[in-house]
């Protein structure tokens, strides 16, 4: 899975270390989603996230936020999934 850096392509990038300072639980939520997304470890997982959120700064911290209650949601059994065919319906609905 390893397209996480930002490179172009033209030659490997110069890796620089940088120091995080991260709750014991926020950590083992990162550990057990690089795991589950199929990244081969926590700093290319943390790479791929930095880089989309680089990539793409109109979603909003808010945006993150309601997806992580919605997963929160999901995993409690406390939401229901919704089709595709909902989502687009609830798209609709909203661009009205």
């Amino acid at each position: 899975m390893s397209d996480a850096d930002t490179n172009d392509g033209a030659s490997d990038p110069e890796m620089v270390q940088v120091n995080l300072r991260l709750s014991e639980t926020f950590l083992e939520d990162i550990d057990t989603t690089w795991k589950e997304q199929g990244f081969n470890s926590r700093s290319e997982f943390l790479r791929h996230a930095a880089r989309d959120a680089v990539k793409h700064p109109d979603f909003t911290r808010e945006g993150w936020k309601q997806i992580a209650a919605s997963e929160h949601e999901l995993r409690d059994g406390d939401a229901e999934f919704v089709s595709r065919e909902e989502v687009l319906a609830m798209m609709d609905d909203d661009a009205k």
